[in-house]
């Protein structure tokens, strides 16, 4: 996995140049050539937890650029696999993290058709041979798995970063101030952002992109002059400091006329011998591999795959033993409190005979890791889900695992948050025909209205409506901006839209400028026009939803607050298997109606071997998610036939991926509903939590962040606690805005953040 470091002078001198022999005679004493190694060095301390094992740092000739790398070490235990890489010619230079997988393959490729020769065995070095053999982007579309990157390439003098298709890992770029004079001027490139901290960076807020909530656009961030290289693009630095960005891989769906001709056999198949693929790869290494076990369908399917490998491919589990025990981690939020799946986890533990281990997460606990888990962050979150991922982590690593597969990515594939059904119901799924609903356009339109109310009631239940506006109407959509786009755009686009920054929360100043229209175009003038055009024109609702969500929510939020950051604040590499990209490209050409898949009231009785089953099939469970409090709908028991069942128990969400992974799970996870992965959100009033936000929401931290609304945070802090009579109902939308407010002070204290200037 590993951390980067990497400085770049702008404006440099082109290589085989006259100017490049003087400029190297004038450092022959090593001073900028020592200060620009202790430089790198100081910034790779920042993100040590990236890279325990090992630390290298390498510069040019003429010390215009350094490239630094913190090692975790996975594959190549021996000292050939550390990094900076160089090529067999010694003009290609490069740092890079994360995993590349079927790289044997690879290897032997690069070795049969240009005779490469390879230092070592790693994995990483097999993306500097594709550099050799393909160039760029050619290289990049060679490589299977997840990955950050920068490359430098003597002969050209250009420098290339990218990052993998879903930005499973990070990558940041800033330009410093220089000095005035544009030949002092550096770019700067770093796995954290915290890694630009010794390199000179003063961090300064960009509140406008806070109140637009466009800080998790993509490229952006919620610091002024810092990037993110985006998913799925590279960028190029020429000489002059000419600085480019190309996109080698993008999210594609089907046209929503075209019809399926593959039977449902054909497709399941197809799944399923994908997700085994993108399993048994990520099993290879040369330290132990264990698995992030939950209570849901996803790591569930992991898990029951990896056991099928094991027991009848012969495969082991990294360099575990074929007799050891595979190994699941899993943490526990209290039985009581509506968001524990442990219990399931370890019913699926003992089925599939592998070995468990829980780690207890208190109020207590959550209080003293948050935050540290903040900082490993880098940004903030309404949910504590992330310090139960980040406390999680610990736990592997302390048992002697450096290697995690996990379930993440799978809901952003297959369609498996509950907000994602009423962009399904929005238009029949053409390429479809002969589905019960398509055929039924009164049935689909009148559940398409029950689940929009319902998904804003479970919402407002769970305090994560918080971006919700006054201005929707009734089915979720806006009453005020044009009703043909937001038809054609979908409820969830709309969602993305306003993420999670509440206007209470902001500085009055700030607050006009959080209208729907800005926000929402700010969303839709991240996607490329064809992008645009598709959402349009071409792809159903359900798929156009998909690629909102997965182009700001997966790589800004669910990859980084329950997925690099936390895993690798412990030095953990996780794995994600459904982020696999031959496995998406995929389920992504796959109609929608088998991601969302409808049974009528007369079907839901009996299973396929005719045994009866309640709820249409799917089990809600005990979770709080599908509490029923406050709805304003029929509630729980609500359908458009009046028959005592949930509208959302009429649809199996990830209804593919279901089937696919059928053989490997039991049969209550395979009819469980799914739930997404939450921390409790009701707590006592003077608690550990509460205290611990005390401490730092204080009208004096409050006022140092700049942004933030004081009177707004005091009466959410107070709102948001239960006391101890039923009349003292705690309010799960406080105590989110509380979380939020508390991440800013947080990293503006650690960060030594200016306070930021409101007008």
């Amino acid at each position: 996995m590993c951390g980067i470091s990497v400085v770049v002078k702008l404006n440099r001198t082109a290589p085989n140049n006259e100017a490049v022999g003087e400029v190297a005679q004038n450092h022959t004493n090593g001073d900028a050539k020592l200060e620009l190694e202790n430089r790198l060095l100081a910034s790779l301390e920042e993100i040590a937890h990236r890279g325990p094992d090992a630390q290298g740092v390498w510069t040019d000739p003429t010390n215009q650029i350094g490239l630094g790398h913190c090692r975790l070490s996975i594959n190549d235990l021996t000292p050939d696999g550390t990094q900076p890489l160089h090529d067999d010619s010694g003009h290609v230079h490069a740092v890079i993290i994360g995993e590349i997988y079927d790289h044997e393959r690879l290897r032997a490729e690069c070795i049969r058709e240009c005779g490469y020769q390879f230092r070592g065995h790693s994995d990483s070095e097999v993306a500097v041979a594709l550099y050799r053999r393909y160039g760029a982007p050619g290289f990049l579309q060679h490589m299977r798995g997840e990955f950050s990157l920068v490359l430098y390439d003597d002969r050209s003098g250009e420098v290339i970063a990218a990052k993998d298709r879903f930005g499973i890992k990070p990558l940041f770029w800033a330009i410093s101030e220089g000095e005035g004079n544009d030949s002092t001027r550096e770019l700067w490139i770093a796995a954290e952002m915290k890694a630009f901290l010794p390199l000179g960076w003063k961090p300064e807020w960009d509140a406008k992109a806070i109140a637009l909530d466009t800080w998790s656009l993509i490229s952006n961030t919620a610091f002024k002059g810092v990037k993110r290289v985006e998913p799925g693009c590279y960028m190029t630095v020429s000489p002059d400091g000419t600085i480019k960005h190309e996109q080698y891989w993008e999210f594609e769906y089907p046209d929503k006329n075209k019809v399926e001709t593959r039977s449902m056999e054909e497709m399941i198949q197809q799944v399923r011998e994908e997700a085994i693929e993108a399993v048994r790869l990520r099993l290879h290494a040369d330290v132990p591999v264990g698995i992030y076990l939950s209570g849901g369908l996803d790591s569930s399917t992991v898990a029951g795959i990896t056991k099928h490998l094991v027991e009848e491919g012969g495969e082991s589990m990294g360099s575990q033993k074929p007799t050891d025990r595979i190994a699941c981690f899993c943490v526990k939020f209290g039985t009581d409190s509506g968001f524990d799946e442990s219990e399931i986890a370890q019913r699926t533990a003992d089925y599939l005979g592998v070995q468990m281990h829980t780690i207890d997460m208190t109020e207590a606990d959550f209080a003293r890791h948050f935050e540290d888990t903040v900082w490993h962050n880098e940004q903030v979150t309404c949910d504590l889900n992330t310090v139960g991922k980040w406390a999680l982590s610990k736990l592997p690593r302390d048992l002697g695992f450096k290697v995690i597969l996990s379930g993440e990515g799978a809901d952003e594939v297959f369609a498996g948050y509950h907000w994602f059904l009423g962009d399904f119901l929005l238009e029949a799924d053409d390429s479809r025909p002969q589905d019960p609903l398509q055929q039924d356009p009164g049935l689909r339109e009148a559940l398409h209205k029950q689940v929009r109310s319902h998904v804003r009631n479970k919402d407002r239940n769970l305090g994560t409506a918080i971006m919700m506006v006054d201005g929707q109407d009734s089915e979720g959509q806006s009453g005020e901006k044009d009703g043909e786009e937001r038809q054609q755009e979908g409820f969830v686009p709309y969602l993305v839209s306003f993420g999670m920054m509440d206007t209470e929360m902001l500085h009055p100043a700030l607050r006009p400028l959080c209208d729907e229209q800005a926000r929402s175009q700010a969303v839709e003038n991240s996607w490329s026009a064809t992008a645009r055009h598709n959402i349009r024109e071409r792809w159903h609702p359900l798929h156009s939803s998909l690629y909102s969500w997965n182009k700001k929510q997966l790589p800004a939020m669910i990859l980084t607050i329950v997925g690099d950051r936390c895993e690798m604040a412990h030095s953990i590499e996780g794995r994600p298997p459904f982020l696999d990209h031959h496995l998406v490209e995929l389920v992504n050409g796959m109609p929608p109606s088998v991601k969302e898949r409808f049974q009528p009231p007369s079907e839901a009785q009996q299973d396929s071997n005719g045994n009866a089953h309640a709820s249409f099939g799917l089990q809600s469970g005990s979770s709080a998610w599908w509490r029923n409090e406050n709805d304003n709908d029929q509630g729980e028991g609500s359908a458009s036939n009046g028959t005592n069942m949930n509208v959302f128990s009429q649809f199996w969400e990830k209804w593919i991926l279901r089937e696919a992974a059928k053989p490997f799970i039991t049969d209550e996870l395979y009819r469980r509903r799914k739930h997404p992965y939450t921390a409790p959100v009701t707590w006592p009033r003077d608690g550990p939590l509460q205290q611990m936000l005390r401490r730092l929401l204080t009208k004096e931290n409050v006022d140092a962040v700049g942004f933030l609304d004081w009177p707004a945070i005091a009466q959410s802090l107070e709102a948001g606690f239960a006391g101890e009579t039923p009349e003292e109902k705690a309010d799960p939308t406080a105590l989110r805005r509380c979380l939020l407010a508390a991440g800013y002070v947080v990293i503006a204290q650690r960060f030594h953040v200016a306070t930021a200037v409101v007008d």
